[in-house]
């Protein structure tokens, strides 16, 4: 019992620890937020050199003040439909961190919201869907009104892409 109470008191401590500032953002209809200190900078669409010999999901790279960096599109990350361009879609540059260094990388996303601030007592783990669905990559449920936000952990989310070989 003791055991018990004491995961129970370090997942709160882990929550609390994700306690902050997120910048929110939609795919579709699907609403999620990225810890804002990962985020670099917001740019809108501009056009970008495929790379050949991508995954699908690799959509190029882009010359940003004379840094090479790679894009990927989220959506087709995730699995889901591409959609039109829009005057809404746009580039969001985040700072990943890898175990030997870190570099950055552009997503592409539907629409960028407004960063909230989310509270340690507002986040929830991530669901668990069963043995195959990896929810490794989601820092937790954040919720705010009505509404809930998938909180990503983009590290984890970008992890394995070797991305920065891309922007060499």
């Amino acid at each position: 019992m003791a055991a018990t109470a004491s995961k129970a008191q370090g997942a709160r401590r882990t929550i609390q620890e994700k306690e902050g500032k997120y910048l929110t953002f939609a795919l579709d209809q699907e609403e999620y937020g990225l810890e804002i200190l990962k985020v670099r900078e917001i740019i809108g669409y501009v056009d970008v050199t495929a790379v050949p010999q991508t995954p699908h999901y690799v959509k190029g790279v882009i010359n940003l003040r004379g840094q090479v960096i790679p894009v990927i599109d989220l959506r087709a990350k995730f699995g889901m439909e591409t959609a039109d361009l829009t005057e809404e879609t746009c580039i969001i540059v985040v700072e990943i961190t890898q175990p030997d260094h870190a570099f950055s990388t552009g997503i592409i996303v539907d629409r960028v919201q407004e960063v909230l601030d989310v509270r340690g007592q507002d986040i929830e783990e991530a669901p668990q869907f069963g043995a195959t669905v990896n929810t490794d990559s989601i820092l937790g449920m954040g919720k705010v009104g009505d509404s809930v936000k998938i909180l990503l952990d983009i590290d984890k989310v970008l992890a394995g892409d070797n991305l920065n070989n891309l922007g060499i």
